[in-house]
């Protein structure tokens, strides 16, 4: 099972974004992110999606999704040619123990402290998954209260524009 990333210009209307993920339900494909929000035309909405699957499936839902009412443009993000980012909030134990290092591995990690009270310390940090997901392994023996990502979001790289 191989990971990827598709975007999805979609016109921004009612009903649009559900006729997307009902397709996937009905497929039995499994999301593992998907953030949606209005492009510079704000007549279109941009679906980034990561999921797990073999070719053939990837294949096979590019091609359901292009027959999709509302879909514009559907494309399959290459891993080389693509800037991906996330954001996530996470709200750690503040005791006197731990919020030194709490302090010292956000600023390693360039993440921001955002709110800050005697129980509690949130940062905030954006990056590639892998940097989240090491800082969540940082961060888990230092007590998680909670966590909040926004999923990926993707562009490819230089002056690609998606085609249709």
């Amino acid at each position: 099972m191989k990971r990827f990333v598709i975007a999805i210009y979609i016109e921004n209307k009612y009903g649009a974004l559900t006729r997307v993920t009902s397709m996937f339900m009905r497929r039995g494909f499994n999301i593992d992110s998907l953030t949606v929000g209005e492009t510079d035309d704000p007549a279109f909405s941009r679906i980034t999606i990561t999921l797990k699957g073999d070719e053939y499936s990837r294949e096979q839902l590019i091609n359901q999704l292009k027959k999709l009412h509302n879909v514009k443009k559907v494309k399959l993000l290459d891993n080389d040619s693509t800037v991906e980012r996330e954001l996530m909030l996470i709200k750690i134990k503040n005791t006197p123990q731990n919020r030194n290092e709490v302090v010292a591995v956000s600023d390693i990690y360039r993440a921001k402290i955002v709110d800050y009270n005697n129980d509690s310390i949130c940062v905030e940090i954006t990056g590639e998954p892998s940097k989240i997901n090491a800082f969540i392994d940082v961060m888990q023996p230092l007590g998680i209260v909670e966590t909040c990502r926004t999923g990926v979001v993707a562009l490819e790289r230089g002056y690609n524009i998606m085609e249709e």
